[in-house]
């Protein structure tokens, strides 16, 4: 299957290794690229909270992020809190899933503090972590370190879509999902982005493809690239 992967790198091309590993052709289109954005994050904090790879990374030229390192950090999934081990912080836990998970996870630990949670987080989000954290009478402060700059369809996306070379793609956020349809309407190729295979990390993010009329749409059983991944059929379809 020719599959094409909209995501931005780095995690594009740990994305495209997993899927040649399994017998598919990959197309690396990056329709975003993460920017770092300057915050303050001094202060007195409990723990650190991640909800994506991206935020680990972004802090890297902070002041503060020396302070932070010695914090116990908290991350939604396997893979930021790997992004979060890379990028230096020793105590790190996984919820293991979604923000959902983390909110009842950092519920059922009870942290007794007096400080607030950091949340370091993105400018887009698709959920409001503080305010779940909040109903459970945990204090959390968000910064934003991070922002997902939008690309327009190159010509050759347009090309391969015209021709019907382009049997999958992959989406791993809501946002990536709604670019990857505005970026087909003003390429003029709405029609043939919607009628590949889509394949979601989950319902959130399919449900903008859903609305826009696409017609085969999957949805990880997990939302984690390796059940979303395993959707796709080891030979072509």
């Amino acid at each position: 299957m020719y599959v094409l992967v909209t995501r931005p790198e780095p995690a594009a091309e740990r994305t495209a290794a997993a899927l040649i590993a399994r017998g598919h052709k990959v197309w690396k289109v990056p329709l975003m690229r993460i920017e770092p954005v300057a915050a303050d994050l001094a202060g007195s904090w409990s723990g650190v909270v991640i909800t994506s790879a991206n935020a680990p990374a972004a802090i890297a030229q902070n002041a503060a992020r020396g302070a932070l390192l010695t914090l116990p950090l908290i991350a939604v999934g396997e893979r930021s809190a790997q992004a979060a081990r890379s990028a230096g912080f020793g105590n790190v836990v996984s919820a293991g899933g979604d923000v959902r998970d983390l909110v009842r996870l950092l519920g059922e630990r009870r942290i007794e503090a007096k400080a607030p949670l950091l949340y370091l987080a993105g400018e887009d989000r698709a959920a409001d972590l503080a305010a779940g954290l909040a109903a459970h009478g945990i204090a959390a402060a968000t910064r934003v370190v991070y922002r997902a700059v939008t690309a327009p369809f190159p010509d050759e996306l347009v090309a391969a879509l015209e021709a019907g070379d382009v049997q999958a793609v992959l989406h791993f956020s809501r946002r990536s999902a709604d670019n990857y349809l505005s970026g087909a309407r003003e390429a003029g190729v709405a029609g043939q982005a919607l009628s590949v295979r889509h394949y979601c990390l989950s319902a959130q993010v399919a449900a903008p493809l859903a609305a826009a009329g696409a017609g085969r749409v999957a949805v990880a059983p997990r939302p984690e690239e390796a059940a979303l991944i395993e959707l796709l059929p080891l030979s072509p379809a």
